[in-house]
Parts: structure tokens; C-alpha cells; sequence
């Protein structure tokens, strides 16, 4: 297992739409291993293959608590199948925008078709936290961030503070 580096905003890539996976092999399971040992080394508790600059519709999850066996859960070519009426807000975070939440609300819960890891045809249905990261890593697969859901003065200020940062990390690196 490796750990990635992770893309982060402003880079261009986090808004690539990601192509779905083609074959469940055991080189998407190497990698699918890299996404969990990235994910739990920043620490995070969801990460899509595009935050490191894989453009395949994967994520990994793993919403357990800190006292709590871990739970790693893996979707390929997920796909919300129904959100519910009902809405929820949880504070988000991003291991591509780092350091930075906000509320934002979403479907309380949501119904997911996706690939297993063995390639498993399966469906999830989730709410609270794991509803809301898996609307979140799923945003992530189709070029969508968090700070999407924010008015557009907070998400041009977000913009503005990573970009500034990103210069500044780059003029460190000449």
C-alpha cells in the first residue's frame, strides 16, 4: 500500500467528471488499498479516486468513531438511485481543501447502487454521517466540491485563500 498525495483546490483536476471503472481487477484493488491507506494517514473518513488524481468513479469510506472497530466500505461506479425528502445538515470538511468546514445540508438519506470490491453488484441504503459522505465523495466523482453548496461570496473567499496558498507553496518550491 502507498499513501497518494492529495489534489488540492485550487487544482483544476478536482473538477474532472470521472470515467466509471471498466474492470474490478487486482490492479483497482491495489489502488482501492492506496485510497484507504491515503484516507486514514491525513486522517479522513472518505476520499474519491480524484482527490489524487485518478479520474475512475471510486471512492472509499469509513465513518466508524475512533473507540469503534474501523469499517472501510468501497463503492465503484456508485450511483444515487433516491435521496428522501427529508434534509439534514452536518458540518464538511474536505482532505482537498484542508483545514476549512461549513454546514451544508443534504438528502438525509439516500439509496446507492454501486461495485463492491469484488466487483459485486450491490445497493446501499444510507443516512446520517455515511448518507452525507457518500453524497459528498459522489459530488467529488462528477467535479463537484462541498463549497459548491455555499453562497458564492463564502465560496469565492475559500477560492481566493486556497489559490493564494497554492501560490505561495509553489514560489516556496523554486
Amino acid at each position: 500500500m502507498t499513501t497518494k498525495p492529495l489534489i488540492l483546490l485550487p487544482d483544476p483536476v478536482l473538477r474532472q467528471k470521472s470515467e466509471p471503472v471498466e474492470r474490478v481487477d487486482g490492479e483497482l484493488d491495489r489502488f482501492v488499498s492506496d485510497l484507504f491507506e491515503t484516507m486514514y494517514d491525513a486522517p479522513g473518513i472518505g476520499l474519491a479516486g480524484i482527490q489524487v488524481g485518478v479520474a475512475r468513479r471510486v471512492l472509499v469510506l469509513d465513518v466508524s468513531k475512533d473507540e469503534e472497530e474501523k469499517n472501510p466500505l468501497v463503492f465503484i461506479n456508485p450511483q444515487i438511485v433516491s435521496r428522501s425528502d427529508e434534509r439534514a445538515t452536518y458540518e464538511e470538511g474536505c482532505l482537498s481543501i484542508p483545514d476549512y468546514y461549513a454546514e451544508v445540508e443534504r438528502p438525509a438519506s439516500v439509496t446507492v447502487r454501486h461495485l463492491d470490491r469484488t466487483g459485486t453488484e450491490r445497493t446501499t441504503e444510507a443516512e446520517g454521517l455515511l448518507a452525507t459522505c457518500l453524497q459528498h465523495e459522489i459530488d467529488h466523482l462528477d467535479g463537484v466540491l462541498f463549497i459548491d453548496y455555499l453562497s458564492k461570496l463564502k465560496r469565492d473567499m475559500v477560492v481566493k485563500k486556497f489559490t493564494k496558498m497554492a501560490k505561495q507553496r509553489a514560489e516556496k518550491a523554486i
